[in-house]
């Protein structure tokens, strides 16, 4: 059934094609309904993260076949991104979801993600990271960013197939919006390369620094600091600072051509990568050895008296 909203028009972010009442009256939310919406993405939630970790269960048999992991990993951020997406554009008017509610189900989308994925991510700038840091082949890489964006795409259409359910209002909305859906790009392409880039700096330096950490410590920062660049940069580009999770949220969403949405989301994540190894390293150990920004001196200086203590000996 078709329920009827009753909104001012002025409000930012409703659908020009969804029809209101002229008048304006103050709209509040019916809370069975909320909460029937909320069940419902819960539900798909548990449907998505169930599918991955069976996939990575089963793939476990075959070791050969580890890339396909990285399929399950982006198949389940893809896929849960979207449905808060939805949540963010439709449940903050038609449901009456604060920004708040919304954040916090991004942290806990990520932060499960990292739980359940393990150690593979979902990203391919990470794959092209550990090829130049010689901890993969040039096969495995390509492998592994190929299941990423074939998980991506997956993941796409398992949301499509979702809202064409039309299970509550919230989703009967985002299917009539599917077609016609708000691009994440809310800047020119200069300005989104700019923002991209710099996110994943900080991002692939945070990585980086906790690599050799306990899951315990780096999925929660990890899965934080990816909550506050999406919130903080939703008016700019989002920052998803994955080449494969753009393509499945925003890459198929009119506004930009495909170069343009490649200029700014991929591009832009893999020079960042690119610059946050080398402001890491000092250099790329897949392109030279030779530091370029630090010095090769030992961090730890012998003390004068054991100097000439040695040479007596």
């Amino acid at each position: 059934m078709c329920h009827v909203f009753t909104r001012d028009l002025s409000s930012p972010g409703i659908p020009p094609f969804i029809s209101f009442s002229d008048r304006k009256e103050s709209w509040t939310p019916d809370l069975g309904r909320v909460m029937s919406g909320l069940n419902a993405s819960l539900g798909y939630f548990l449907a998505v993260v169930i599918f991955a970790t069976l996939v990575r269960t089963l793939l476990r048999k075959w070791p050969r076949l580890h890339f396909m992991s990285e399929f399950a990993s982006s198949f389940m951020l893809v896929a849960c991104w979207l449905e808060v997406q939805t949540i963010v554009e439709v449940g903050e008017w038609a449901g009456g979801l604060g920004p708040d509610v919304t954040a916090t189900m991004l942290f806990v989308v990520l932060l499960t993600h990292g739980v359940i994925s393990g150690g593979a991510s979902g990203n391919p700038s990470l794959a092209v990271q550990k090829f130049l840091l010689l901890e993969d082949t040039t096969l495995s890489a390509l492998l592994t960013a190929a299941a990423q964006f074939l998980g991506a795409h997956a993941g796409l259409l398992a949301a499509g197939f979702y809202w064409r359910l039309e299970l509550t209002d919230m989703h009967m909305i985002k299917n009539l919006m599917s077609s016609e859906c708000s691009t994440s790009l809310q800047v020119t392409v200069l300005q989104g390369f700019s923002t991209e880039c710099m996110c994943a700096i900080i991002f692939h330096l945070l990585c980086l620094s906790l690599k050799r950490r306990s899951a315990v410590i780096r999925v929660p920062l990890v899965a934080l600091l990816q909550t506050l660049f999406s919130h903080s940069a939703r008016r700019y580009t989002s920052a998803y600072m994955n080449p494969s999770l753009a393509y499945g949220l925003t890459f198929h969403c009119p506004g930009f051509t495909f170069t343009e949405y490649a200029v700014v989301y991929w591009l832009s994540s893999l020079t960042g990568m690119t610059l946050a190894l080398l402001f890491y390293m000092g250099h790329i150990p897949r392109i030279f050895a030779k530091n370029l920004l630090y010095s090769q001196k030992t961090r730890f200086r012998v003390p004068k008296g054991d100097k000439a203590g040695k040479k007596k000996m």
